[in-house]
């Protein structure tokens, strides 16, 4: 089996942290965020298990952007 690095996108949700793979769509959680990261991995391994086609993973792109929350505000 090759090794495949993916992402790991990570947020806080009330008292756990949620840990999502933008590449596949693999979401699980966890306590902490190491657990939460475990937990998707686990996850993202079983869901390639059960597919019967190999899979082929792109790159996933990260970028930020701007918001001017005065104007959230007031609207």
């Amino acid at each position: 089996m090759a090794v495949v690095t993916l992402s790991a996108v990570i947020h806080r949700e009330a008292d756990v942290y949620v840990a999502e793979c933008p590449e596949l769509g693999t979401v699980s959680q966890g306590s902490t965020i190491e657990e939460a990261v475990g937990n998707l991995k686990e996850a993202t391994e079983l869901y390639l298990e059960e597919q019967s086609e190999p899979i082929t993973v792109a790159p996933a792109i990260l970028t930020t952007f701007s918001i001017d929350t005065a104007n959230a505000e007031a609207a």
